[in-house]
């Protein structure tokens, strides 16, 4: 599969525009200078995830947080296990988790083998709970430490909420939109509270897998680890299908060839 990965640099959380092509040592080389790695992804594209394992081998993380599972999950996986993609499906209960085919992740999993595995799926739920009452009230940990505690700056929010309407076909009632961008402020902070725990324990790389949404510089896990430990250096990588359009909030953005899937706007129609 021939992957074109463009370079683009970032300065904070400030995306600068893409200047040309980097070969995967130069990722490499970039993502080995910070202390956590954010490794964005399209879920169901599995270029994206050859080129995150690709990623992981080149760097040698220290302990890998995932979206995809709970921490107690998590606290489950055994080295044998991690080596064992059935009985590691199997222990997930990946079949009834919604996710992409197992096969997509049972490379990036099997480095559980080596170095500590964590979690930081938010269950329904807290999620639900999020979306009417706020990230806020149901972060179990240090809610204004993630700045969740504050309202947004509004031409942020108005764009939060412009990408939901977007993700979800232009199909939802605009007075839902807060909420579901007080789900998406939970997620972003679970998985920067549990880097910042992995890489407190382990020290770094930690390497993160995640969707883009989460690996943005702007407002994604980047940002809020740059909100409660400043100190801390961090790359992120966006994956794409094609080309985008204008400026990226990634340090580096990389592209696979894309998925061919049925319509996603056709359940809504």
């Amino acid at each position: 599969m021939r992957r074109a990965v463009m370079l683009a640099c970032a300065l904070g959380a400030q995306a600068l525009p893409a200047l040309g092509q980097a070969s995967l040592s130069e990722i490499v080389a970039a993502a080995s200078r910070a202390e956590v790695v954010v490794l964005g992804e399209v879920h169901d594209n599995p270029g994206h995830h050859a080129l995150q394992a690709q990623v992981l081998e080149g760097i040698g993380p220290s302990a890998i947080v995932f979206e995809m599972i709970g921490a107690e999950a998590a606290r489950g996986i055994t080295p044998e296990m991690a080596g064992d993609a059935q009985a590691l499906a199997a222990h997930l209960d990946w079949a009834n988790s919604g996710w992409p085919d197992f096969s997509y992740y049972a490379p990036l999993f099997a480095y559980g083998a080596e170095v500590p595995v964590y979690g930081a799926l938010i269950g329904r739920e807290a999620a639900q709970g999020a979306f009417a009452q706020g990230a806020a009230e149901v972060f179990a940990g240090d809610a204004a430490l993630f700045g969740l505690s504050a309202a947004l700056p509004e031409a942020e929010q108005a764009a939060r909420e412009a990408e939901q309407m977007a993700a979800h076909c232009d199909a939802l009632p605009e007075d839902i939109l807060p909420g579901f961008v007080e789900a998406q402020r939970l997620r972003d902070a679970a998985l920067a509270e549990a880097a910042l725990e992995a890489l407190a324990v382990h020290g770094g790389p930690v390497a993160v897998i995640t969707g883009n949404g989460h690996a943005r510089r702007d407002w994604g896990v980047p940002a809020l680890i740059a909100r409660a430990a400043p100190e801390v250096a961090v790359f992120s990588l966006g994956q794409f299908e094609a080309v985008p359009e204008g400026d990226q909030p990634f340090d580096l953005w990389a592209l696979s060839e894309p998925v061919d899937r049925p319509d996603p706007c056709a359940a809504f129609r």
